[in-house]
């Protein structure tokens, strides 16, 4: 008996040696299905998996693999792996950054299936290796793996070895991995009953993935993003142009002795760029050389020297035409990146052969890194008949890095832990938009970490963000600054939600707008627009062109109105939806096809979709009903303005936790947590809008804030630069005016200032502190709640004269 249980272990420790060693994405998963199959062990059992094959792998070798495995789970932060038992999570790409996460979300204890749409990893390219994130795969078995791994000085990986290391270890924690599995979109759960809940469209639409539900979605498949309602911002600089190239490490003597190029510059060594360009004719701003798995090289070349190398063919002042594959020269692009390769090394490594890529071509690329993308929130929350689903990026993703930085890795990891962090918060049933708040107020923060300015304690790192950000600050965006970032539940037209459609910035109680008035508002809303005359809530709307007049009313630069054309309907209302869903909150109930199919439109289904817009659209203070609701006035002379609803007295009003936010203007905000720019407001005759005949409205308030004798008497210190605080009570002001100035300006969210001010209200500790300079009509509020920081909020206030 003893024999056959020697046989059975010395069998299982040869099958995980076979794990181990393997080479290629393929090789590791037919290891690991051989592994599970030898020794009777269920993968998709995941609460009980990594146990299981603790006890049946045992050897010497393999226990300081469990040791360091076993070290990180018994962090506090993980719940004894049930912080998030229960939770059910996709990750969407099997990139580093998304198998990090994986492995981070199965020590909570989360079940984590990982789709990946190709079955190889073939990327030669290195990343740079921050110290914390060489110390984190450390403690996750790293040289167990691959025994190279940051051996002495040296600080980077190639990505295919990097992706190889995860996977093995996602594996052996349970992470559930499909490869050749392409992600589509999110199918919403249906209306039967019993009906499932969040599902993912895959390809193909046979395999076991789409039966999946889940709680949570990641989105790590790099820049193309497929999860939808994720806004990107472009940021766009100096022209640019990299090179990458790979040749053959044949790890001989000659190769070994070397030495890399961690990152040269022309700026900081002069001396060595010109004498490049005096005996070679290439003129370079940077280069890089890592010795890994390849000798991999990566330069900024100038448009000049590409052109005189005959590596671009012809100029463009487009640099998708400057790049595209017919005007680049493959012959001269190896070319130029080998006699490049040669001057950095000093012409020591003997042979320069060029490494190839998945497709058998030489590893060599010319790309355009002048343009960078990075998502406008990290994170969305989505209900769907009584479903929640909490959306997330990582990676490149939701940042990508700028290479001669060397970010990637590193900020993608961190974007992981502060991801599975806000996983943990989620599944502990933290208040929703409170969360948001400071998944996004650590995002911000991302793109300012270096490797010097994060802590130097890795041993105490883990998801918790105070142990791996010194000062922070986890309340620098506030909750009623994410809130359009929640969509809430959809539901048919009798099922009372009319105003749901605007998320968290309706009150939940607004009635549903009688059609007779519905109508008038949408004529007045489109009126002058060319090609659009609405007579009814049905055909009118055919042509798509009118729902795009709704939208261009509200925001002109989300749509090129002149350029649309009544020859493509179907184009115009799937134009009009996707906007008014990602801008706005309003969930569509139909596709530009479906309502384009028939004579006419639905006219339920339009009366329906358009009280979603009006309420999305329309100032809260406005009585419910009222066909004059809007925040725009049809076009006339002069060119538009941005819309603000309110007090026309009001230029901006911002409330923020951080000082980029103070000059946000008032109105329909868009789902970005980045400030837009002040807008003007326009004029209004009604005198109820103006600042005198709004204060003079409430009680106690006889002063008016542009009125030079209001300052004197006011109990502020003159019209100097001075400020003192002030009790509301000594200013005769209820607590009810101060909300009321924040939600004329759009500021504060109406169904959360009642809320807030009435809580605020029964605290009865409230400070003012107005500062008055001059005449500039500027004052400055603050009001705190006690020793409560958070209840703190601030607003400036700008008052024209």
């Amino acid at each position: 008996m003893g024999d056959v249980e020697d046989v059975r272990a010395s069998q299982a420790v040869r099958l995980f040696e076979t794990l181990v060693q393997a080479s290629s994405c393929r090789g590791t998963l037919q290891a690991f299905s051989t592994l599970c199959r030898q020794l009777d062990l269920d993968p998709l059992d995941h609460h009980n998996f990594y146990g299981h094959l603790k006890d049946a792998v045992r050897s010497w070798k393999v226990q300081a693999l469990w040791t360091k495995l076993d070290k990180r789970a018994q962090n506090k932060v993980y719940g004894q792996n049930g912080a998030c038992s229960g939770t059910r999570v996709l990750v969407v790409g099997g990139g580093p950054c998304g198998l990090r996460t994986a492995i981070e979300l199965r020590l909570l204890g989360c079940k984590v299936v990982l789709i990946e749409k190709r079955d190889t990893f073939s990327r030669n390219n290195v990343l740079h290796l921050w110290p914390f994130a060489i110390h984190d795969l450390r403690g996750l078995g790293a040289k167990h793996f691959y025994g190279k791994f940051c051996a002495g000085s040296i600080d980077h990986i190639s990505i295919r070895q990097l992706q190889l290391m995860l996977l093995k270890v996602s594996l052996i924690l349970g992470v559930e991995v499909h490869v050749n599995v392409e992600f589509v979109k999110l199918l919403e759960p249906s209306e039967e009953p019993d009906a499932p809940g969040w599902r993912a469209l895959v390809l193909p639409s046979s395999h076991s993935v789409s039966e999946f539900e889940f709680d949570v979605v990641i989105g790590a498949d790099g820049r193309r993003n497929t999860l939808e309602g994720f806004s990107r911002k472009e940021f766009r600089g100096k022209l640019a142009i990299a090179i990458t190239a790979n040749f053959v490490n044949r790890n001989s003597a000659a190769e070994a002795s070397v030495e890399e190029i961690s990152g040269v510059a022309f700026i900081f060594n002069q001396r060595f760029f010109l004498e490049l360009r005096d005996e070679t004719g290439i003129d370079l701003e940077n280069i890089v050389y890592y010795k890994d798995q390849t000798h991999y090289f990566v330069m900024t070349a100038k448009k000049h020297s590409l052109l005189e190398k005959g590596v671009l063919l012809r100029d463009f002042p487009e640099t998708e035409r400057l790049l595209s594959p017919e005007n680049v020269s493959q012959d001269a692009l190896r070319s130029f990146a080998r006699q490049a390769a040669d001057f950095g090394t000093g012409y020591q490594l003997p042979a320069l052969d060029f490494a190839v890529d998945q497709q058998g071509r030489p590893d060599v690329a010319v790309f355009d890194f002048t343009c960078m993308h990075a998502a406008e929130s990290a994170a969305l929350i989505r209900r769907r008949r009584g479903r929640r689903l909490l959306a997330a990026l990582v990676g490149d993703s939701l940042l990508e890095p700028f290479w001669p930085m060397g970010t990637g890795c590193a900020r993608g990891f961190l974007a992981a832990f502060d991801t599975a962090w806000m996983i943990r918060g989620w599944r502990a049933g933290r208040a929703e938009l409170e969360l948001l708040a400071e998944r996004e107020s650590l995002y911000r923060l991302l793109p300012q970490t270096t490797s010097e300015n994060i802590s130097k304690n890795f041993e105490q790192y883990s998801i918790d963000p105070a142990t791996r950000y010194p000062n922070l600050n986890s309340c620098c965006v506030r909750p009623h600054q994410v809130s359009p970032r929640t969509t809430p539940p959809a539901g048919p037209p009798w099922a009372g939600r009319v105003g749901s459609g605007r998320g968290v910035w309706g009150s939940g109680r607004d009635p549903a707008v009688r059609p007779g008035l519905l109508l008038a508002w949408c004529q007045r809303q489109t009126q002058g627009y060319r090609g659009v005359r609405v007579r009814d809530l049905s055909r009118s709307w055919r042509s798509g062109l009118a729902l795009c007049a709704l939208i261009h009313r509200q925001r002109p630069g989300l749509i090129d109105f002149d350029a649309l054309t009544e020859d493509d309907p179907a184009g115009n209302v799937q134009l009009a939806l996707d906007l008014a869903q990602r801008e706005f909150g309003v969930q569509p109930v139909t596709t530009g096809a479906e309502l384009t199919a028939g004579a006419e439109p639905d006219k339920l289904l339009m009366v329906f979709y358009l009280t979603r817009l009006y309420q999305a659209f329309r100032d809260p203070r406005d009585p419910p009903g009222d066909s004059k609701a809007h925040t725009r006035d049809p076009p006339g002379p002069g060119p538009s303005r941005p819309s603000a609803p309110g007090w026309s007295q009001i230029v901006s009003v911002s409330v923020s936790g951080s000082k980029e936010d103070e000059n946000r203007a008032s109105g329909v905000f868009s789902p970005a947590v980045s400030p837009a720019p002040a807008g003007r407001v326009r004029n209004s005759s009604d005198p109820r809008s103006s600042a005198s005949g709004c204060l003079r409205r409430w009680k106690g308030a006889s002063v008016s804030l542009r009125s030079s004798s209001a300052r004197r008497h006011a109990p502020w210190s003159g019209e100097g630069r001075g400020s003192q605080l002030c009790r509301l009570s000594e200013l005769g002001w209820s607590c009810a005016l101060w909300a009321e100035l924040c939600i004329m300006g759009g500021a504060v969210h109406y169904g959360r200032s009642c809320a807030l001010w009435a809580e605020l209200c029964s605290t009865k500790r409230f400070s003012l502190n107005m500062a008055a300079r001059g005449d500039s009509g500027i004052g400055q509020i603050c009001c705190g709640s006690g020793n409560n920081s958070g209840c703190h909020f601030s607003a400036l206030i700008r008052l024209i004269n």
